[in-house]
């Protein structure tokens, strides 16, 4: 059921993302509410599909972007990696863990989408991508962090209720 409803969940977001909000960008950087979205889920103790909701998420990604096919894969893949990585480490600071992973992931998903940039011929001068695109676009994310993870936590509850044993 989890991995079914990431579905219209992360379409929406990427509708939303590619429709409204990468029209109000920072700089040149805009948040990625995917990526915000999937750690969000990653970092819920109950969750036990964010492979699935990270597969999904990046394939969403890639149809719509234009960067080269699997490197949103790639940086979704090693962001979330990180993301499993800091929930183990920061277990009892859930919301800590949650604004390290988003700023690794942000730098992660976007080192990897400058070297794929650069691999197919369009190079981006490095000092200026980092500071017109990846440090406001991690600024937007670390913003957008705690309401993502606030509704993915309700998201969790909902789809993976506590039992209650007598």
């Amino acid at each position: 059921m989890a991995t079914f409803i990431a579905i219209p969940i992360l379409s929406a977001l990427m509708i939303l993302q590619s429709g409204v909000i990468s029209r109000i960008p920072l700089l040149q950087g805009t948040p990625d509410l995917l990526m915000l979205f999937i750690l969000a889920w990653t970092m819920q103790k109950r969750v036990q599909t964010a492979w699935q909701w990270c597969i999904i998420g990046a394939l969403i990604f890639g149809l719509v972007s234009a960067l080269p096919i699997g490197t949103p894969l790639l940086g979704y893949a090693l962001a979330t990696a990180a993301a499993l990585f800091l929930r183990k480490q920061l277990w009892q600071v859930p919301i800590l863990a949650m604004l390290v992973s988003v700023l690794v992931g942000t730098l992660i998903s976007h080192v990897i989408s400058l070297l794929a940039l650069r691999l197919v011929g369009n190079p981006i001068p490095i000092p200026q991508a980092l500071n017109l695109i990846t440090l406001p676009s991690a600024f937007l994310n670390l913003i957008f962090a705690i309401p993502a993870f606030a509704m993915m936590g309700d998201l969790a509850k909902w789809l993976y209720p506590e039992t209650l044993e007598v």
